[in-house]
This record gives structure tokens, C-alpha cells and sequence, in this order.
């Protein structure tokens, strides 16, 4: 195939072929006598995974990480993809844990809470499995409202600050930044619903499921590219 056709094929425009081939995530292509590319079957192939592992893992990352598994073995490229479900795995359970944590944090700002049930900052930070920095920087970002009297007293959280740092830490853990904590936390003032909050973990996991499926399609592809490479190494080696 020239370029074109390899392009059509995938669709890629001729510039994207060039580009990957450039940065090792296709084979170098032999050149005709003309001097144009003449790319083979083994070349859509590795363009069929590349396409799969930027769904999976992202764009960059891919081009980062294709020349590896290209000049690679079978077993290593194995050993990668598996690496790769695994991290996705754990983010999955992070962000189950996520819907489990705030469905509890909800639940519970509706008991009765006696201000004598308050929380200082390191039982909090225990209960919540968090280090006490991070309880502190959540209160500089205006996302948790513990009692003070002064600045040189000690924190006090009663039922809403408990309530905001079980959000927080369980959309944490979910992977969230700050600003989309800090909107779900004011719909979680304005009403005592979790709508929004378990959209977006719901949206998350539907996320990495997707990737999950990416991923089992680049591994395919690349192991079909492996073993077509292989056997034209052998082929080379008995013409030689």
C-alpha cells in the first residue's frame, strides 16, 4: 500500500501515517525504486492498535509507549497490557468505593448528631483514612468547614464539616480535581441529594469500561502485529 492507501484504510489522513511512522509507532516502511513508502499488511495492523491503546490510555501516552511494544516480544508486551488492565482495575474499584463512600456520607447527615460527637482533626483524618494535611488543605479550598474560635484553636468538626470531608474524600478517591468537587458539594447544600455526585462516578466508570474494552482490542491487534512480524523475521533469516 502507499501512504494514501494505508490512510484510507484506517482512517488517518497521509500526515498522521507519516507522523507515527516517524515516532516508531509503525514499522520504518521499505521504500520503493520511486522512493515512496510501501507499506504492508503488519503496517494497518500496528494502526489498528495504536488507534485501540489511545482509547485505552490516551493519545500520548500510546505514541509513548507503541515503539516499546512494537520492538518488543510477545511476553513483554504481555506483561505491559497487564500492567495496564491492572491500573485500570484499581481505578475502577477507587471509583466503586467512591459511590459506596458518598451514598454513606449522605446517609449519614440526616442522623442526629450531638456537638459533643464533634471531631478533632486527627480523629477525622483516621476515620476517613487520610492524612490531617490533606483535611487542612481540602478547609483552604473552602470544601470542608471545620469550628474554630480563633486561628489558634484547635479545629472542630461537627455534622456538616463530617458530612463535607466524607464527600471530598470519596470523590477523591474517585479521581475528581477540586473545582468539580466544589459543585457537587454546593448542590449537596443546596439539597441533601447525591444526583450529580453519583452521575459523574457513574459517567467515570462507564469511562473505564470503555478504555477496558480499548485496551482488549489493542492487545489483540498487537499481538496479531508481533506474531506477523515474527514470522517475517524468520522468513528473512531462512532467505538469508
Amino acid at each position: 500500500m502507499t501512504t494514501a492507501q494505508l490512510a484510507r484504510a484506517v482512517g488517518y489522513s497521509t500526515q498522521q501515517v507519516r507522523d507515527l511512522e516517524r515516532l516508531g509507532v509503525l514499522p520504518r516502511a521499505d521504500r520503493a525504486p520511486n522512493g515512496y513508502r510501501r507499506y504492508l499488511a503488519h503496517h494497518a495492523v500496528a494502526l489498528h492498535a495504536y488507534r485501540s491503546m489511545a482509547a485505552a490510555i490516551g493519545p500520548v501516552p500510546a505514541r509513548t509507549l507503541m515503539p516499546e511494544l512494537v520492538g518488543g516480544t510477545v511476553e513483554a508486551a504481555a506483561e505491559r497490557i497487564d500492567e495496564l488492565h491492572g491500573a485500570l482495575a484499581q481505578e475502577r474499584m477507587q471509583v466503586r468505593d467512591a459511590l459506596r463512600g458518598l451514598e454513606v456520607a449522605v446517609g449519614e447527615s440526616s442522623d442526629l448528631f450531638s456537638e459533643e460527637d464533634a471531631m478533632t482533626i486527627s480523629e477525622l483524618a483516621h476515620a476517613l483514612g487520610v492524612r490531617a494535611s490533606a483535611l487542612r488543605h481540602w478547609e483552604r479550598e473552602g470544601l470542608v468547614h471545620p469550628a474554630r474560635a480563633s486561628l489558634s484553636t484547635a479545629r472542630s468538626f461537627g455534622a456538616r464539616a463530617v458530612t463535607e470531608a466524607r464527600i471530598v474524600a470519596a470523590l477523591r478517591s474517585g479521581g475528581y480535581g477540586i473545582p468539580s468537587i466544589a459543585r457537587v458539594l454546593e448542590q449537596v447544600r443546596e439539597q441533601p441529594v447525591t444526583a450529580d455526585a453519583q452521575r459523574i462516578l457513574t459517567e467515570r466508570l462507564a469511562g473505564l469500561t470503555r478504555r477496558s474494552v480499548a485496551l482488549l482490542a489493542a492487545a489483540g491487534h498487537l499481538h496479531e502485529l508481533l506474531e506477523m512480524l515474527g514470522a517475517e523475521a524468520a522468513g528473512a533469516g531462512e532467505d538469508g
